[in-house]
């Protein structure tokens, strides 16, 4: 492949060109690292770390002594089939017993193949957001670079806010962050539930470190995507790309209410980059109401973070036609919903009895609808992911809808989780045996408004931002 080519060309020229500036981290008897959590063990010979997999013990980090801020980091590393690893980066610890290390985590998947996703080169951000930044679900092409079983070569570049990696010359991430600035950086030996992983091993040989030559970075491949998690900043990528804010983070410029000729004068708040629709106990659009875009849109991308709290509903609404519903209650048009799965009697996974505001709901298998659990296309299309421990209250997610000349996508945390066409046959058919049976035309607009919507719970968005194609 072209772009293995040239990445390997770049590092053989780095290598022997700046070999002076790189330090190696393997010495005769791990002085320089140390345990930071967990039971398995770590051995050294000629030249190579050995971790070995062992039955009841958390996680287990071989870490370094010292914190690295910016750095390229470079090793090779051979994982037993079967296995999860990773390798730790700009880490800390926390007083937690059990989870006590936290922070960036480069994925390193061998598992077995019908639970493995083909990860490796992904960030995860371990013990702290719980979430992949980075996941291999946008860049595809890398999804085939790790080999279990056998040596790979890894890069790591953290230097500012950029963070990238890179196995056997593939780019696999390009992640802009910054939660962590500086930590240590810890080999891992991931937990394992099975009598038959017992023993394998993860091994690691030619770790080395540069923090002086920050300026040879390989180059950023076109296929491997840049995800952006820093509030209210577009990079230059993005701004090339045609991205705008639609929400300024400051005040509700470009917005209305979906009912009014001005933004609602209650029930809604900004407040440090974040625009909050506040609890009305649970009553749909009966507070400040929605609120929807001045402009209309037809074919865009629109991406934005968004939290809820416990039991919380809500939902993301596009090409809205505000003519359609005069009365009470919310402005009508395709949905994205925003939902606890855990706490919302709307979703559930499976018959439980589950405990909200302090009363007790049991339900019943025929209360149970899928396609009303988060991500979905609202009470049409469930969400393929679709998980009761998919979207946790109090943490911020990511939402993505694309739509383009009648395809559309939903997204939940980088990851793509239904697709339909709204001109379909297919559509029109689930329009019929839906609640918006009795709206002609319904998602047939050829563009609308976006709504945030008020259903009387506390959700809160930010980093509104859409491009137009």
């Amino acid at each position: 492949m072209k772009y293995f080519i040239i990445a390997f060309s770049l590092f053989n020229t780095l290598f022997l060109s700046s070999q002076d500036n790189w330090t190696y981290l393997i010495d005769d008897n791990l002085s320089n690292w140390e345990i930071k959590e967990g039971n398995a063990e770590f051995l050294i010979d000629e030249g190579i770390i050995t971790g070995i997999s062992i039955l009841k013990s958390p996680s287990t980090y071989l870490g370094t002594k010292i914190n690295y801020k910016d750095f390229i980091l470079e090793f090779e590393v051979n994982v037993s089939s079967g296995l999860n690893s990773g390798v730790q980066f700009r880490s800390l610890k926390s007083n937690n017993p059990r989870n006590s290390v936290y922070g960036y985590q480069l994925e390193l998947e061998a598992d077995k193949p019908e639970r493995n996703r083909l990860w490796s080169g992904g960030i995860y951000d371990q013990s702290r957001r719980s979430i992949f930044l980075y996941p291999l679900s946008v860049n595809p092409i890398a999804r085939s670079a790790f080999k279990a079983d056998e040596w790979n070569f890894v890069r790591v570049e953290a230097i500012g806010n950029s963070i990238r990696t890179w196995i056997n010359g593939i780019q696999c991430s390009n992640l802009i962050d910054d939660t962590s600035s500086e930590g240590f950086i810890a080999l891992q030996i991931h937990s394992i539930g099975e009598k038959s992983l017992e023993g394998k091993t993860v091994k690691w040989k030619n770790i080395r470190i540069t923090t002086n030559e920050m300026n040879n970075r390989y180059p950023v491949e076109d296929y491997a995507k840049e995800i952006n998690n820093i509030d209210n900043f577009l990079t230059e990528k993005q701004k090339e790309d045609g991205w705008k804010f639609i929400f300024d983070g400051n005040t509700s410029s470009g917005w209305l209410g979906a009912k009014s000729d001005s933004f609602p004068s209650k029930g809604w708040k900004i407040n440090n980059g974040i625009l909050s629709v506040l609890s009305f106990n649970g009553k749909e659009s009966e507070n400040g109401g929605d609120i929807i875009t001045k402009d209309k849109y037809q074919n865009f991308e629109l991406e934005l973070d968004f939290k809820i709290t416990k039991g919380a509903n809500s939902g993301i609404k596009y090409f809205v036609d505000i003519d359609l519903n005069k009365g009470p209650e919310s402005a009508i048009g395709l949905e994205y919903q925003i939902l606890d799965n855990r706490f919302h009697l709307d979703a559930s996974k499976k018959f439980r009895v589950m405990e909200l505001e302090g009363e007790k709901w049991e339900l019943k298998k025929e209360d149970i609808k899928r396609n009303r659990g988060v991500a979905s296309l609202y009470d049409l299309i469930e969400a393929e992911k679709f998980n009761h421990k998919s979207v946790s209250a109090g943490q911020w997610h990511r939402a993505k809808i694309i739509s383009n000349n009648g395809h559309v996508e939903h997204w939940l945390d980088n990851e793509k989780v239904l697709e339909y066409n709204r001109f379909s046959q297919v559509f029109k058919a689930l329009i019929q045996y839906s609640k918006y049976s009795k709206w002609e035309n319904f998602g047939q607009l050829e563009s609308g408004h976006i709504l945030l919507q008020d259903h009387g719970n506390e959700v809160s968005f930010k980093n509104i931002k859409i491009r137009e194609f």
